[in-house]
């Protein structure tokens, strides 16, 4: 793999005289320049990866829409999520493949800023519809009498229109006062995304007050909606245990623990790798953690909130056959 040092004339930046401080016009994702012989593997392996999770959620997309028995409020909510999923997952592999095949990694200041913010926008939006979709559970199962009532169609618009709205202007701010800091002379980011911890570590100056920021910003978005989705899959589960029939309690079982991983290993990647201290000593575990929430969960959630559902697999084999036949 070749070099990622650059001249400063490639690097594009102008320095001031009587200071460290660089105003700096690009930057440099280093990415997997750590491992140059496996480039090629990743790259074929990424390119995978996020043909599946296209694939998946488009399928689960059209599937939702298509067929007039899926036409509820639970896949009105699971085909708002592959959507978001698509997008939030389109915000870095098409730039980390992009990286891959050439070998470069550098990347504009504004494009990074607008990398971040729609990253952090679109996760933020998640969050928040994973916690929409648990209370949603949580109201069918505790509460059927009452599920029509409580969420109606009306009201489920609403949440997912909040979903979609509540983290934009917090997460441009974010964006806004990181890209606002003094950067010193090193631009390579060694990460394979414009993400906050990575750029933290370029800035110069007391970084206080924007680590408390990012702090406060991340139990708001992730520790808070991950609290909320673990009381309503509690109540949940202390239900199904009342059941009455073992296959109904082995089956709610089944589905309940498949979504609670999930949920866990995208917030807990996500909640450490935001609520940690800032550290050189972990580079290779920053990269794994972001790995989990940015790649890894996006490809299982289909399989985990739609392809091992009955009802979504009956309706694969009802249009996928018409189809074809078109």
């Amino acid at each position: 793999m070749q070099s990622r040092n650059l001249s400063p004339q490639s690097q594009n930046k102008e320095k001031f005289t009587e200071s460290n401080v660089t105003i700096i016009r690009e930057f440099v994702l280093l990415g997997f320049s750590d491992v140059p012989k496996f480039h090629w593997f990743l790259f074929g392996l990424f390119l995978v990866t996020y043909i599946i999770i296209l694939l998946g959620n488009g399928i689960i997309i059209l599937i939702i829409r298509v067929d007039s028995t899926l036409h509820t409020l639970m896949y009105f909510f699971i085909s708002n999520f592959s959507f978001v999923e698509i997008c939030y997952v389109s915000v870095t592999l098409p730039r980390m493949l992009m990286d891959l095949w050439t070998q470069k990694g550098i990347i504009s200041l504004f494009a990074c800023a607008t990398q971040m913010c729609f990253f952090l926008v679109l996760g933020a939006t998640e969050c928040f519809l994973l916690a929409v979709m648990a209370y949603d559970r949580y109201v069918a199962i505790c509460n059927p009498l009452h599920y029509p009532l409580v969420m109606n169609h009306k009201f489920c618009v609403q949440l997912v229109a909040a979903c979609w709205i509540s983290g934009i202007p917090v997460n441009i701010g974010i964006t806004a006062q990181i890209f606002t800091l003094p950067f010193c002379e090193c631009n390579q980011i060694n990460h394979f995304f414009c993400d906050i911890p990575p750029m933290l570590k370029l800035a110069c100056g007391d970084i206080f007050v924007n680590e408390m920021v990012v702090y406060i910003c991340a139990v708001l978005f992730v520790t808070l909606p991950f609290m909320l989705i673990l009381a309503s899959y509690s109540r949940i589960i202390s239900t199904i245990l009342k059941l009455p029939s073992n296959t109904g309690r082995t089956k709610a079982f089944s589905t309940c623990s498949s979504h609670l991983l999930v949920v866990v290993l995208f917030y807990g990647s996500a909640t450490i790798t935001y609520l940690k201290p800032q550290s050189n000593q972990y580079k290779g575990i920053d990269k794994l953690l972001s790995l989990f929430y940015t790649i890894m969960t996006p490809m299982f959630n289909p399989m985990i909130y739609s392809l091992r559902n009955k009802d979504v697999t009956e309706a694969l084999r009802r249009v996928l056959p018409k189809s074809l036949a078109m």
